[in-house]
């Protein structure tokens, strides 16, 4: 059986209307005695509400003071950051990416680590102001390995259209097939191998400029999704 909503309607009659102007009245009077009566609390446990306040407002202070200092010490750990290759070969995958996310913001960029299962060979994505969006793709690596043509294709096809990206780049610490780098160069994937590794994390070149980024407007499309 389907209920029928009930509908509100205005009082209707003498007797309606002042039946409403009744309960109005009684719930305007509740109100004013509870206001009343709150007031009346405040006034005498103020020391105590100033006191909750003062160490409320203490606190944030004190929060908001440590998490300054935090983000400005790790500013300068990071401006300073130098990453040996030979410390470089001793990391993990996961902490190859955390480099790889810590050097560009070293370089004015801001960067977060999105590397996971189904990442889409995107391991880090960054943004700069004047140069737009860059997505980093790490192929950490024994020494003496090649990355090959596949990995150029397989950024080439997801940086622009599924991320957004300005700037594709893939890093590693070995090295690039003479294939790969061709390849890569025709189509705006750059590439990072150990000898530019080096220059970038152990003698501080921007990679901006290690790369010769242009500005976002003279740059060549990868394929970014329509706004």
């Amino acid at each position: 059986m389907v209920r029928r909503r009930r509908r509100w309607r205005r009082p209707r009659g003498a007797t309606e209307v002042a039946a409403a102007g009744a309960v109005a009245l009684a719930a305007a009077v509740v109100f004013f005695q509870a206001a009343e009566a709150g007031a009346r609390a405040a006034a005498r446990h103020w020391p105590v509400l100033a006191g909750l306040s003062g160490v409320a407002i203490a606190g944030a202070a004190v929060w908001w003071v440590r998490r300054r200092a935090a983000g400005r010490a790790r500013a300068e750990r990071l401006a300073a950051l130098r990453l040996s290759l030979a410390g470089i070969d001793g990391l993990g995958d996961q902490e190859f990416e955390f480099a790889l996310r810590d050097l560009p913001v070293r370089d004015g960029w801001s960067a977060r680590k999105a590397g996971q299962q189904g990442d889409q060979a995107a391991d880090v994505i960054g943004q700069h102001t004047a140069l737009g969006r860059i997505v980093l793709q790490a192929k950490h690596t024994k020494v003496g390995a090649k990355v090959g043509s596949q990995v150029m294709y397989q950024v080439k096809g997801t940086a622009g259209p599924a991320h957004g990206a300005d700037i594709a780049v893939v890093v590693t610490n070995g090295s690039f097939t003479r294939d790969a780098k061709a390849w890569g160069d025709k189509h705006a994937v750059h590439w990072v191998d150990r000898d530019r590794l080096r220059l970038w994390a152990e003698n501080g070149v921007a990679l901006h400029d290690l790369l010769r980024l242009p500005a976002r407007a003279s740059r060549r499309g990868l394929g970014r999704p329509a706004a």
